[in-house]
């Protein structure tokens, strides 16, 4: 009889099984036994589910008993199931139920914590004024409520001449409102029914005139306690805000000391892991179980850290990008390490 824990991969569909189950075999060294499975591959009256392995170097796709915990690869807004599965294997033993994080949510936890100093002041855009905010901030940011990867993302800026510059992606402006247009009434055209937040726009530090930011990837591991992963860079492309769109994607260590004396570099790394650390403690009390998420920061011309966004289910993609990365057994390694200490506890 088969001793070992038996940890479930979540994924959205069945063509992702083998891509994410391969990755995650290709780094572990746990003793366990590793299916993946969809929802609907669930048969909660059998108490059973259909899921992919490796077999003696073949794949195959079996039923299989319900795992002893659950690492969810999904992109969820709501949990899936989630009750059903405490139900039959224990509480808190599915993590990263919810994985596709409420923006304004999260500002609200956060603003309510000690790191209300590193997040930008963010609103309901169908709550404030535009006009007013951009005569406050002179810069802001439009951002979709359940936005991802830059998409949608709107930088909004009023000019010395008091023209308002819409821009999306690069800083080159897609529409041009002028001092007698209405902001409002162009931005609503924009956004259409999606709900919106806008976030302060923050003056950023730059690499040789281009924007950056700072990425931290926080997991879970063998003890359950949260840990700093990597910390990496995306620069984007020239004349370029959004770093979802990045040309470059470097170590933290690659940048930091081309902008800042070495003792400033290790106050900055060491402020990146305290912060991220909290963020994701806090992200927790919002939104139960997680075991990995991202820190998104900017840095700006004070070299003052901001949170920009917190992930919930951080590409891993982009490490390979990087060259001579170190890290990559740890990022695929340590949820199936917390997954093995749920399993046991």
């Amino acid at each position: 009889m088969d001793e070992r824990p038996l940890i479930g991969i979540m994924v959205s569909n069945r063509r992702s099984r083998k891509r994410i189950l391969n990755l995650c075999l290709r780094y572990q060294n746990l003793n366990i036994k590793l299916y993946a499975f969809t929802p609907t591959d669930i048969q909660w009256n059998k108490k059973r589910i259909i899921g992919l392995s490796l077999k003696k170097g073949k794949w195959t796709q079996s039923l299989f008993p319900f795992p002893h915990a659950v690492y969810n690869r999904c992109y969820n807004k709501k949990p899936i199931n989630i009750q059903h599965f405490e139900a039959l294997i224990g509480k808190n033993k599915c993590f990263n139920t919810i994985n596709f994080f409420n923006k304004w949510d999260l500002y609200n936890q956060l603003v309510q914590s000690n790191l209300e100093p590193y997040v930008p002041d963010t609103f309901l855009y169908n709550e404030v004024n535009i006009s007013e905010l951009l005569n406050s901030y002179k810069l802001v940011y439009l951002k979709p409520i359940y936005g991802n990867k830059g998409a949608s993302v709107y930088r909004v800026e009023i000019m010395e001449n008091e023209d308002i510059h819409i821009s999306l992606h690069s800083l080159a402006p897609r529409y041009i409102c002028r001092k007698n247009e209405s902001i409002q009434e162009k931005l609503d055209e924009l956004l259409g029914p999606t709900t919106y937040i806008v976030q302060q726009g923050i003056p950023m530090c730059q690499l040789d005139h281009q924007y950056f930011d700072v990425r931290v990837l926080v997991q879970k591991g063998i003890t359950g306690e949260w840990a700093i992963s990597t910390i990496t860079c995306r620069v984007a492309h020239k004349r370029y805000f959004n770093t979802s769109m990045c040309e470059h994607i470097y170590n933290v260590d690659e940048v930091l000391p081309r902008l800042f004396s070495q003792e400033k570099v290790n106050d900055i790394l060491q402020s990146l892991r305290d912060v991220s650390i909290k963020a994701a403690q806090e992200a927790e009390i919002h939104l139960s179980s997680l075991g990995e998420l991202s820190v998104d920061f900017a840095i700006d011309i004070e070299s003052k850290l901001r949170i920009i966004e917190i992930n919930g289910m951080p590409q891993k993609s982009i490490y390979n990008d990087i060259k001579n990365f170190k890290y990559k057994k740890i990022i695929h390694c340590r949820p199936l390490e917390y997954a093995y200490y749920l399993s046991q506890s």
